[in-house]
């Protein structure tokens, strides 16, 4: 009961779709303008469905000049372990590494794997297309929203956010499970942290030692999300760009990087791109804690405007929205897709 009233009232934890129950009335509006429920497709030409549903990460990697993102490599469902081993080995992609799903959903489905013993559970279990990767070495992570007009020969930052981790710190005394009970945020992911560490959680940490539960910047997966866009700065916005504009048909979207520190991040160095998502993103710094939810359905609606403005533009210049009885099917590929990742 604690916990059900911990998330009654926080606004960060309601379901996405009444949270957004004013913005269907805004999509609704522009879904007239432009004649076509899919308009968002049009965003991102290059990217499939502009990047708001069914599209692949490792299309999208495919984009993206590689200094910029980890080594990464496709794997298909029914790929036999052998060839899933050559293909790494080739690759010189190393353990630890980063198993997600290929269309994902949210986080879902990703895992760090340490081992081959590791990597055949997870192949064995999965039931789609896979992408392994190397396991970036940075620990901060921010999510950098970016739009640009077709017209425009450069983009602007709209948004920053940070994440902080689920990292207990032992004190000597307590198991990892009381540690993650005495914070409610961590606590709603104790079932799926059972599932993941099993007896670990009956562990007993050291005085000051520290344990990343899930290292993976995902707010379904727990971590919190702070508002960062304060570290907008014109060098940051000339870093990003550089490397935006090197993307085909990139136009909004967030960028989720790791990095070092953010002094060197505005330099461009030490850094990698953990995901490119188009059409599809949201605005993430949204859910820092301290803002409230009429802050969100403003930077919600100033973001789906700036995606319809986009489309528009790139429709005006001949790409053409999805039809509806395509959209529709991707649609329910989409969903599809979205419970067998869910689900894993």
């Amino acid at each position: 009961m604690k916990l059900f009233f911990h998330k009654i009232a926080h606004w960060e934890y309601w379901p996405f779709q009444i949270v957004y129950i004013p913005i269907y009335f805004l999509w609704s509006y522009y879904s007239i303008k432009a004649k076509s429920i899919f308009f968002f497709n049009a965003s991102n030409p290059t990217i499939k469905n502009g990047g708001f549903m069914m599209e692949s990460k490792k299309e999208i990697y495919d984009l993206i000049p590689q200094q910029y993102y980890p080594k990464t490599e496709l794997i298909k469902e029914g790929t036999s372990l052998e060839e899933i081993l050559k293909t790494i080995t080739v690759a010189q992609i190393k353990y630890p590494l980063i198993a997600k799903p290929d269309i994902g959903l949210r986080g879902s489905g990703v895992k760090k794997i340490n081992s081959i013993t590791d990597l055949k559970k997870y192949d064995d279990k999965a039931n789609f297309d896979y992408v392994v990767q190397d396991l970036i070495p940075y620990h901060n992570e921010v999510g950098i929203f970016y739009v640009r007009y077709p017209h425009e020969k450069a983009g602007r930052i709209t948004g920053i956010v940070s994440k902080e981790f689920l990292i207990i710190t032992g004190n000597g005394i307590s198991t990892v499970e009381e540690l993650i009970k005495e914070n409610p945020r961590y606590e709603l992911q104790l079932k799926v942290l059972k599932k993941e560490y099993g007896k670990k959680l009956l562990d007993i940490l050291s005085k000051g030692e520290k344990l990343n539960l899930v290292p993976y910047g995902n707010h379904a997966r727990g971590a919190k999300f702070i508002d960062g866009s304060h570290w907008i700065t014109p060098k940051l916005t000339e870093t990003i760009n550089k490397m935006c504009l090197q993307i085909p048909g990139f136009y909004f979207g967030r960028l989720d990087m790791m990095y070092h520190t953010i002094e060197e991040l505005e330099q461009g160095l030490n850094f990698s791109l953990v995901e490119l998502n188009g059409a599809g993103s949201e605005p993430t710094h949204i859910y820092d804690p301290k803002h409230s939810l009429f802050f969100a359905w403003k930077e919600l609606s100033r973001h789906i405007t700036y995606m319809y403005e986009i489309s528009a533009a790139n429709h005006k210049n001949g790409v053409p929205y999805l039809l509806h009885k395509d959209g529709m099917k991707e649609y329910r590929m989409h969903l599809k897709q979205s419970n067998k990742i869910v689900n894993f």
